[in-house]
């Protein structure tokens, strides 16, 4: 069982809009292989299946499971949020871990196009002045769960995180995601991972606001003393580096 399979389960089992928003957050975030065919002179494209009007390109999460329904063939590797710009750029469905996975269905051109949008969400820019901070109130366990599972995905790029609620000079209140040290370049895409937790959550009419900081900043020890810490996972660690000039080694 894939986190896919059972994230598809449990939207069957309880056909909520929040269990199958969750299904569709894992298929986004999945790494899945396309099943390709040489089609002009040596040129590879998605092999195609016509159903009911509409093609469907296969693709799988396990390499296994392509292997089982087509065999030794050529594949692509890509995400599936990767995947969904490509299908949707072509009007095309996805047939999913055909034929006998407990994933295993047709999403149509209109469900990946609504991915690819739910997707394209961008948060909005402002600046607004912050007149105090305090612990954070009560917040749905849907947006703490999609706010953990999106944060462990962002391994390496930033240190940690502090939640908080916070009320503006226009006395308007939120509560904020302090994100501490982020990789330089980094912040679009930790902006984008929060906003898609409210949207996979159900929340996406909700507000969350993010602001990164350096740790040696007295704002980051204000959010420390309010906030509840969020630690963001260390990258992976680098396997050890082979000196060229040694020799193969055998196998």
């Amino acid at each position: 069982m894939t986190p896919i399979d059972q994230a598809h389960r449990r939207a069957e089992a309880t056909g909520t809009d929040e269990a199958r928003l969750a299904f569709y957050e894992r298929l986004a975030e999945a790494e899945l292989h396309l099943l390709l065919d040489a089609s002009d002179g040596d040129r590879m494209s998605p092999r195609l299946l016509d159903f009911e009007g509409a093609q469907y390109a296969f693709a799988f999460d396990l390499p296994e499971r392509l292997e089982a329904f087509a065999g030794a063939a050529a594949t692509a590797t890509l995400s599936g949020r990767q995947l969904a710009r490509m299908l949707a750029s072509e009007r095309l469905g996805l047939a999913l871990n055909l034929e006998d996975a407990p994933s295993a269905q047709l999403l149509p051109p209109e469900a990946v196009a609504w991915l690819l949008r739910t997707l394209s969400h961008a948060p909005a820019e402002e600046e607004r002045r912050i007149a105090t901070i305090t612990p954070p109130g009560s917040l749905p366990e849907l947006l703490l769960v999609a706010l953990d599972s999106k944060l462990r995905l962002a391994a390496g790029l930033a240190r940690q995180a502090y939640l908080v609620g916070v009320t503006y000079t226009d006395r308007s209140r939120s509560h904020m995601l302090g994100i501490v040290d982020p990789v330089p370049g980094a912040e679009p895409d930790l902006a984008r991972a929060v906003s898609e937790a409210l949207v996979f959550s159900g929340l996406d009419a909700g507000s969350l606001d993010v602001t990164f900081l350096r740790a040696s900043q007295p704002f980051a020890a204000t959010l420390a003393r309010h906030g509840l810490r969020i630690d963001l996972p260390d990258p992976p660690a680098a396997g050890p580096v082979r000196d060229p000039d040694a020799p193969p080694r055998l196998r």
